[in-house]
């Protein structure tokens, strides 16, 4: 296969391969795929390429990884839920030729930084020899923990050193590590509903249960009985939105936030902080849950493809302790992360040219949601996101949203149906609509067809 004319867009082409691959499997039982460099080699991408596509299909529950052995397909039972079946069904289509995916999250597709991080990693291949570079840093590359530990250091009270940041292969790797670490596999964790998929599916791998806080209409908790679930239940960990709440799109007030780090520090509960969208507020930086919370019961955890793009598919955590348990997990893992391309990043989190590119992201992005909110408005009424990258819409009358989501199917258009940022069947009547598309299609013509799709469903 030749290498795709557009390399933003390679990692899409990886995938459908590898999907072929699968799907043409005569056996319905486990099999071991290509290895990340055999399958870069044979199709002429980069291996970070062929990581991020084996990651989409982990993520999705299609393959899974094997420390030092490599991935394997899923044997065809262990997907039965119908969970499952219409997560995979979002995905799927929406890497389909033709398709118009509004169910998309990916900020960076508006404006990445793939260009310039390949650039600064020729730069440091011709500045570094191969011999030199050190294959195996199993807590990720010195430079980039560095980096990452300046980056979130607040205060002389507040501040994190490179050994309390830990580099994983992506975020589903860095979260199982971490979560395997603190000993929290099997216990109670409290999260904001809705919440991010790639977290549910994470916590229910974990064996840990799950419950669910909504969120109002503006991005806040009823204080009183999230108090008392704290109160009642169990809960060893609660994971939080940093800024703005994903998917929806609110932000949580200071004086929330400060209340709530105070519950669980006086409850010894772990608060694991989602960073994934932090930088992506539209107002001043609102702030986050560790300008609060105990130290020593806070993990920060992110990725980079979301401000970068699908050339830096890494995971990390900042936590302040544990450090022995975090390191004896890490090196079990044993990634094989590219030093080159950790350095290449670092050097982007290190420059002007980051912050210089999350302001224009986040001015790209607001000009995409003011115009999606004008499309919007033109069939409902909606509440406009503070950050992120997506509207959470609600439907206007009773209706099933597995049906709608099936009939846009037919014509060509993919959302993400709102069940699948609950465990319980919560959300029935919202659905996910990103503002990060491809806006050279007509836009409003999708809109106009979800609209009508909607009324016109029972």
């Amino acid at each position: 296969m030749d290498k795709p004319k557009d390399a933003g867009f390679a990692y899409q082409t990886v995938y459908r391969y590898l999907v072929e691959l699968i799907d043409a499997s005569p056996s319905s039982g486990e099999r071991k795929l290509p290895s990340l460099r055999q399958l870069a080699e044979r199709l002429g991408v980069s291996v970070s390429t062929t990581k991020y596509a084996y990651a989409l299909l982990e993520d999705e529950g299609r393959i899974y990884a094997r420390p030092k052995q490599g991935y394997f397909t899923r044997a065809m039972a262990a997907r039965v839920t119908t969970e499952t079946n219409l997560l995979d069904q979002v995905f799927a289509n929406a890497r389909q030729p033709g398709m118009l995916a509004l169910s998309s999250d990916a900020p960076a597709m508006l404006l990445s930084l793939e260009n310039p991080l390949l650039m600064l990693e020729r730069e440091l291949t011709r500045q570094h020899p191969r011999s030199l570079a050190p294959l195996y840093l199993p807590f990720g590359e010195p430079e980039l923990r560095t980096a990452l530990a300046e980056r979130y250091t607040q205060s002389a009270d507040r501040y994190w050193q490179a050994d309390q940041v830990y580099i994983g292969a992506d975020l589903h790797s860095v979260l199982d590590a971490a979560l395997n670490a603190l000993d929290l596999c099997g216990t109670v964790a409290l999260v904001e509903s809705p919440c991010s998929w790639a977290i549910l599916r994470q916590l229910q791998a974990a064996k840990i249960r799950v419950i669910e806080m909504p969120l109002d209409a503006h991005g806040r908790f009823d204080l009183a009985a999230l108090e008392g679930v704290l109160m009642r239940e169990p809960i060893r960990l609660a994971v939080l939105s940093s800024t703005v709440n994903i998917p929806q799109g609110g932000v949580m007030p200071a004086q929330d936030k400060q209340q709530i780090c105070r519950w669980l520090a006086a409850r010894d509960i772990w608060l694991f902080e989602n960073d994934t969208y932090g930088e992506l507020y539209f107002e001043a930086p609102p702030p986050r849950y560790r300008d609060f919370a105990d130290l020593q019961k806070l993990l920060v955890f992110s990725t980079f493809d979301k401000v970068i793009g699908s050339e830096a598919p890494y995971g990390y955590a900042v936590c302040h302790g544990h450090a022995p348990q975090l390191q004896r997990v890490f090196l079990e893992r044993g990634f094989r992360l590219s030093p080159i391309r950790q350095k290449a990043i670092a050097k982007l989190l290190t420059s002007k040219r980051i912050d210089a590119h999350l302001k224009a992201l986040r001015a790209l992005l607001l000009e995409r949601m003011t115009g999606m909110k004008a499309l919007l408005e033109e069939h409902w009424q909606v509440i406009a996101p503070q950050g992120g990258a997506s509207f959470w819409l609600q439907a206007p009358h009773a209706v099933d949203m597995r049906q709608v989501f099936e009939r846009l199917l037919a014509q060509r258009i993919v959302i993400a149906p709102g069940e699948l940022f609950s465990q319980h069947g919560a959300w029935p009547q919202h659905l996910r609509l990103s503002y990060t598309l491809d806006w050279s299609k007509d836009i409003a013509q999708a809109v106009k067809r979800l609209a009508e799709t909607i009324d016109q469903s029972p």
